[in-house]
């Protein structure tokens, strides 16, 4: 079951189903011949009955109404909007666990309304970025943050199609970012992402380098003609970086990395450290079709490590298993995934290319469970630089074959043939990848 399903999580969203945003604001008449009409439509799918009614329920306990003509009295009498945005508040804040005053209900509504925003403006600015003027979002939509407000926009015929469709897509985006910082409040994950981080300086990097001191250094690589991929790669100084003309089918790739020491010895190794931002847990969850942030995100804490050999990546998991016990805390992994010697890998992520080798793992250690990638130099340019590989065309993918692109931004809506920017996107992203 896809998100453009039927019977996906979010098809109240959907513009081919019974609550698709039309032309003018839907009838509230329950005996108009429009309503008759819309009934019709499902009225043998118990599903989607099922789903009418407790949507219909959902938008009455919020504004406190008993019926959707009462929306109109809501929408010119600003003393009874008001009145519906505080009891709002009190509603959705005991959803959430939402615990304070006003003040702070508001800003964590304001902070899912900024979410919601980022998600479109994240895929605006890179898998989207050519088509930027066409997905803009309506100014009204944008600078709204009060649910009530977006959501009485629905019934507001003053309002484009655009503009009730970009309303209740942000609605639907900002109770996403809701979920998402609920899970986060309750697992403390910001102050586990602090624990990580002084676990790893404390115990794993080498303290010959102070905190954020890197050992700069370029991958001087050749890739095949027939896929990119890295046929040879060599360590090169910043010096000689400077020095080099590249050739066709050559990349130069910077790299700082830390060190850590094992029996003795130095071993360099690169390293990006991250927790995922919410916007990035949101577009996560849509493409999973799922509403449980718990269920569908499992990466929040996570770390991409390069080595420049397997022998080098095999002494870093028994450094790390070290350094864990140092620490006083045992340390499991789980979901291990290992191809960088030529073990076979089989993704379930749409847009993945099984073609990938790494080392993938979650490990579990001080409270936390964090995913581990691991890479040698060459399968780290492949996965920057293969086609079919990169993560650059796994990006662009992923948002359109599990149909997230079309999802958010519909066609009847947006007025773009999806299937062509796809394609567009993908042999742009492959262009910048293989040029020097």
């Amino acid at each position: 079951m896809g998100i453009l399903d039927q019977k996906s999580v979010f098809s109240a969203m959907l513009q081919n189903g019974p609550f698709a945003t039309i032309e003018n604001t839907p009838p509230v008449g329950p005996f108009s011949k429009e309503a008759k009409s819309w009934l019709r439509a499902f009225q043998n799918d118990q599903l989607l009955k099922t789903k009418y009614r407790a949507v219909r329920h959902q938008i009455f306990d919020l504004l406190d109404i008993n019926s959707f003509s009462e929306t109109s009295a809501l929408l010119q009498d600003q003393g009874l909007k008001k009145q519906a945005i505080v009891r709002s508040h009190i509603l959705l804040s005991n959803m959430f666990g939402i615990a304070g005053h006003d003040s702070e209900i508001s800003r964590r509504l304001k902070d899912y309304a900024r979410t919601a925003d980022d998600v479109i403006q994240s895929l605006r600015s890179k898998v989207l970025s050519p088509y930027s003027a066409h997905l803009e979002t309506t100014n009204e939509i944008e600078s709204a943050t009060e649910p009530v407000t977006l959501l009485l926009y629905l019934f507001d015929d003053r309002f484009h199609k655009k503009a009730r469709f970009e309303a209740k897509r942000k609605l639907a985006l900002m109770g996403l970012a809701g979920s998402i910082d609920q899970r986060e409040r309750e697992t403390k994950i910001t102050e586990k992402f602090s624990d990580f981080i002084d676990f790893l300086n404390m115990y794993v990097w080498s303290p010959t380098l102070k905190i954020g001191d890197m050992d700069i250094a370029y991958l001087h690589s050749r890739h095949a003609t027939e896929d990119f991929s890295c046929t040879s790669v060599s360590i090169i100084t910043p010096g000689q970086a400077e020095q080099t003309t590249l050739r066709s089918g050559e990349k130069l790739t910077l790299i700082k990395r830390r060190l850590f020491q094992d029996r003795g010895k130095e071993i360099p190794i690169y390293v990006t450290i991250r927790k995922k931002p919410p916007e990035a847990k949101v577009i996560k969850l849509l493409r999973k079709n799922e509403k449980n942030p718990a269920a569908a995100v499992d990466d929040e804490l996570g770390l991409m490590a390069v080595l420049n050999s397997v022998t080098d990546v095999k002494r870093f998991l028994r450094h790390l298993t070290r350094c864990a016990a140092k620490a006083d805390s045992f340390m499991t992994l789980e979901d291990i995934s290992d191809t960088l010697t030529g073990g076979a890998y089989t993704s379930t992520a749409t847009g993945s290319s099984a073609n990938t080798p790494m080392l993938k793992f979650f490990a579990r250690l001080g409270g936390m469970r964090v995913e581990f990638i691991i890479h040698t130099n060459r399968s780290y340019l492949n996965y920057m630089y293969q086609r079919d590989v990169a993560h650059d065309e796994y990006e662009v993918k992923r948002i359109f074959d599990t149909g997230v692109a079309a999802f958010l931004f519909p066609a009847d809506i947006y007025h773009l043939n999806l299937d062509h920017i796809r394609e567009k996107q993908l042999q742009r992203f492959r262009a910048r990848i293989e040029e020097n």
